[in-house]
């Protein structure tokens, strides 16, 4: 608990506005993934084709497109950042692993290495100063 607390301290000393505007990109990236899977449900499943035998393919749906859009929210604002990174984690190694695993899309390959690589700094580094978390550590 005091590496965490550690943490905060040494992130709160060395915020800065960008690294709150790449959190609230991230957020509100995750957001529009989110919605993206919702509305074209046929784009998810194309994905994860290759795992068509993987029992629990609606529950897997599902937990991708509420992750993404309620941690998405939780990340642009700031609140429990950590906690909604970490359940981000497992949706983005998938999505790595699985252009591997099915057809290699570069495109997709990238763009999910490169959330995963800014969820991993995010859940480091925390939500920094200009954040909910912040703001109610502050008030108490």
């Amino acid at each position: 608990m005091d590496t965490v607390k550690n943490w905060n301290k040494w992130a709160n000393n060395h915020t800065y506005y960008p690294l709150d505007i790449l959190r609230i990109a991230l957020g509100i990236f995750l957001v529009l993934k989110g919605a993206s899977f919702i509305t074209n449900s046929q784009y998810l499943d194309n994905i994860l084709s290759p795992l068509s035998n993987f029992p629990g393919g609606m529950l897997t749906f599902h937990y991708i497109a509420a992750a993404h859009i309620m941690g998405g929210i939780m990340i642009a604002l700031g609140l429990l950042t950590r906690w909604a990174i970490i359940a981000q984690l497992p949706i983005l190694f998938g999505a790595v692993v699985i252009n591997f695993i099915g057809d290699l899309d570069v495109k997709n390959l990238v763009l999910a290495t490169v959330t995963l690589a800014v969820c991993l700094f995010f859940m480091f580094y925390g939500s920094g100063k200009h954040s909910a978390d912040y703001y109610f550590k502050m008030q108490q």
